[in-house]
């Protein structure tokens, strides 16, 4: 948890709030990947990548 403060605290003070979607969109992928490694849909999440 400290990470995401630290993470946030750099956001505001540097004024870098555009990394915000980046970041969302990577943890989006990530939580994808996680989700469906087992599943039938895996196959297809690969060839995006």
């Amino acid at each position: 948890m400290d990470f995401l403060k630290d993470l946030w605290g750099f956001i505001k003070v540097r004024k870098k709030f555009w990394l915000l979607p980046i970041i969302l969109v990577l943890l989006l992928f990530g939580a994808l990947i996680v989700l469906t490694g087992g599943s039938a849909i895996a196959p297809f999440i690969y060839t995006i990548f």
